[in-house]
């Protein structure tokens, strides 16, 4: 069986961002595993305006150039890592705009999620979480979520000198748990969506 192509979207796009550093840690742990390929992508690298198209691409092609190869792009993967900040109890409002740009590239596809903030970016996630009910997206019962002591210990900002790999005795298994689902979640869903692809084509 092909590997399962997931990618690591960083939520945040602030000059002063700490995602980077979760994003790097959950890469290296994903790519540990033989049956996931990962790579990181940015929302920094992709200009997306608000939306601002008649209707999401379920109902009409997008129109936007940038919306489009946005689109492409998460279309290439069986599944995702979001890298969550927490913005007031919700995700940041880029992460919603992007997911916005998009409907049918989501769907029937699997996500995980890592947060990080005061409280692990609990809430953010259980944000996410409904966004990806109405995405027809399934997640991952487990995230991982670098709260308290252990943010303040590798946040760079607010004086900390550890690396992720320190505090992994607090976020190493909940990162092996969401792996694990996403590789569960990630194989059932790609086989049926391979399954509906040979069904549509055998009815033409």
């Amino acid at each position: 069986m092909s590997k399962l192509k997931i990618a690591v979207i960083i939520s945040s796009t602030r000059p002063t961002r700490f995602g980077e550093l979760p994003a790097k840690w959950i890469l290296d742990k994903a790519n540990e595993r033989p049956e996931i390929q990962a790579e990181i992508v940015d929302l920094r690298d992709y200009n997306l305006p608000f939306f601002d198209e008649v209707a999401s691409n379920a109902w009409a092609p997008s129109q936007n150039a940038e919306a489009v190869r946005w689109q492409n792009k998460i279309s290439e993967f069986d599944g995702y890592i979001f890298v969550v900040a927490e913005y007031n109890r919700a995700i940041t409002g880029v992460l919603k705009n992007a997911l916005d740009q998009a409907y049918i590239n989501w769907n029937n596809k699997v996500f995980g999620a890592v947060g990080y903030g005061s409280v692990g970016g609990a809430r953010a996630i259980e944000n996410l979480r409904t966004i990806g009910i109405e995405l027809q997206m399934a997640a991952t019962r487990s995230a991982v979520h670098i709260a308290g002591a252990d943010f303040m210990a590798v946040h760079p900002g607010y004086g900390g000198t550890k690396t992720l790999t320190e505090i992994e005795g607090s976020i190493g298994n909940s990162a092996k748990d969401m792996l694990n689902q996403l590789v569960w979640w990630g194989n059932a869903t790609k086989n049926a969506r391979e399954d509906d692809l040979a069904a549509a084509e055998a009815a033409e």
